[in-house]
């Protein structure tokens, strides 16, 4: 009785093991906020309404691509992880997975994901999440290690995931899902900085250059991230302008705008890891904030 009990819970730990490390490979916790702004995208499109169902639906799809990309990125990025704290407990780098299983994960995350969208919605927008996990997986991540423009290529699908979740609810490429693709575009910026600066150490050990300019973490990099975030205030009311969202939607773009501005000024005057922490934290205030009322002030 003893053995069969200590067999069954070391079988119930490694299966909390593997579900675990292929949580931190598909990074959820990031996944569920990339997927949730898709989601936004879907609703807001005119004469969609609410429905549990295709709500899942493209909760699951757009969370099987994005982790497939994550996957992804993790195999490339398997020895410079081990050169930083931060990665180096990842499954990969740790050793508890073999790059075998993580790429079979990898293809069928990526190949279930882009076929349910095709087929649950439609497959315009399924070939936009193809697209963007292959800009992701295949093109920002290895750009990372020459030159600081991986930024804005990273900004690329990094910003689709309100696109594809405005597609697949409208089935075209229209001005609507191109704006909230915008916000997200120019969000990304000072996002990306404000973390790159916060980890400049690791990021150079491994070979990463992030930072504009001179890839160093100074009034520079912050007077760009304050270009982005005043950039931010116009983007964010032009859903109302076109009759997407109600005028609260645009009031609180306008004071969340001038929120994420203010802590980048205030990384410009501090100049230090403290202040851009701080805006790496306003970086998801804001866009949390203002798609939730965009959701909310539907018009």
């Amino acid at each position: 009785m003893l053995q069969e009990n200590t067999i069954k819970l070391s079988s119930s730990y490694a299966i909390a093991s593997k579900v675990k490390d292929y949580s931190q490979l598909m990074k959820f916790n990031l996944t569920f906020m990339v997927v949730f702004s898709s989601v936004v995208g879907y609703l807001l499109v005119p004469m969609i309404e609410f429905n549990w169902v295709k709500v899942l639906l493209l909760f699951a799809g757009g969370l099987l691509v994005t982790g497939s990309a994550n996957t992804i990125n993790q195999l490339w990025e398997k020895n410079t992880d081990k050169l930083m704290a931060r990665t180096a407990v990842r499954p990969l780098p740790a050793g508890r997975m073999g790059d075998l299983e993580a790429t079979i994960l990898a293809a069928i995350t990526g190949i279930g994901g882009v076929l349910l969208m095709g087929f649950c919605f439609n497959w315009l927008c399924a070939a936009l999440s193809l697209l963007s996990l292959v800009l992701y997986g295949f093109v920002y991540t290895p750009w990372k290690k020459w030159n600081s423009l991986s930024v804005l290529v990273g900004a690329i699908p990094g910003a689709m995931p309100p696109l594809i979740g405005w597609v697949a609810g409208a089935n075209e490429l229209s001005s609507g899902g191109w704006s909230l693709f915008a916000i997200q575009f120019l969000w990304q910026f000072p996002h990306f900085w404000a973390i790159a600066w916060i980890a400049y150490k690791d990021y150079a050990k491994a070979g990463f250059k992030m930072l504009p300019g001179s890839g160093e973490p100074n009034k520079y990099t912050a007077l760009q991230a304050a270009t982005y975030t005043l950039l931010l205030i116009p983007a964010g009311i032009v859903p109302y302008k076109l009759g997407i969202t109600g005028s609260i939607s645009a009031i609180v773009a306008i004071v969340a705008g001038l929120f994420f501005f203010y802590r980048s000024v205030n990384l410009y005057r501090k100049n230090d890891v403290p202040a851009a922490r701080k805006l790496m934290f306003g970086s998801y205030i804001y866009l949390t904030v203002v798609q939730l009322v965009q959701l909310l002030d539907k018009a």
